[in-house]
């Protein structure tokens, strides 16, 4: 006798109601299997349905069983509401896909890593003629901003570091370049991350500060955005910081009531 392949957390453990363009994302690393792109690691190809997989597909990267699979979603565009910005979706997705190799290969038993967590690319979307997002992983969390179409950021040195002004106040970013996905700029969320338990909760708190970030509410006018501002035309002297405040202009304490994090890009 077959015994069926039971989904804890999809379709009431019916792999057969599984649409066969829908994307599953692995509830113990957040990978995505997107039965449009196949699984390069697997050697399976594009096209395939998730009910389709090979019976030994694992997770590529966390070795998690399909049965942890859950469906994130049939395949559809995304909501008008955000609109789906292919450009920005790919170097997300390059972005992430370069910190998952760097977390397999470079961080592995490293202290400094949480490894409750995942790397996974939140809420990427369009602002300004730019990719803005949350890079999570299990040592840091960073805002990212990526190039538009209009930006050459092809000169600008690594390390050096950018106030940019949202609503909510101005922020210290600090330019970054890869060659998986070339020049960014990224503000130093978390780090490390073991206050958090868990991806979700993880994932939670970057989508709340993409939120925060556009509270005008929340801004210090005459306080720390006119501070920041003169320290960047002026910069003092390095002191000493104590570990819940960034050199900077990120204030966890406006974002998210917390206190914030050591800058890492």
């Amino acid at each position: 006798m077959t015994t069926a392949v039971r989904f804890e957390g999809s379709y009431l453990g019916d792999a057969a109601r599984i649409p066969a363009t829908a994307r599953m994302e692995c509830k113990i690393c957040w990978h995505v299997y997107d039965p449009a792109e196949g699984c390069s690691v697997w050697q399976v190809p594009a096209g395939t349905p998730f009910a389709a997989l090979p019976h030994d597909w694992r997770c590529p990267v966390c070795d998690g069983a399909p049965e942890q699979f859950m469906r994130l979603d049939d395949g559809e565009a995304a909501p008008a509401a955000i609109p789906p910005q292919p450009a920005f979706t790919a170097s997300a997705r390059a972005l992430e896909a370069a910190f998952r190799e760097i977390h397999i290969g470079q961080m592995r038993g490293v202290p400094l890593v949480n490894e409750a967590l995942a790397v996974k690319a939140v809420g990427f979307r369009a602002w300004e003629g730019r990719g803005l997002g949350v890079l999570v992983t299990p040592w840091f969390m960073n805002l990212v901003l990526l190039p538009g179409p209009a930006d050459d950021w092809s000169g600008q040195n690594p390390g050096a570091k950018e106030l940019v002004e949202f609503p909510s106040g101005h922020y210290e970013f600090v330019h970054a370049l890869r060659a998986e996905v070339g020049p960014y700029k990224a503000c130093s969320l978390f780090s490390p991350m073991f206050e958090f338990t868990t991806m979700l909760q993880a994932t939670d708190t970057a989508d709340a500060v993409l939120v925060a970030l556009f509270d005008p509410s929340i801004r210090e006018e005459g306080s720390r955005s006119d501070e920041i501002r003169r320290l960047a035309e002026t910069p003092p002297e390095p002191a000493p910081q104590p570990a819940s405040e960034p050199a900077g202009g990120l204030s966890r304490r406006n974002l998210l009531g917390g206190s914030a994090a050591l800058p890492d890009a």
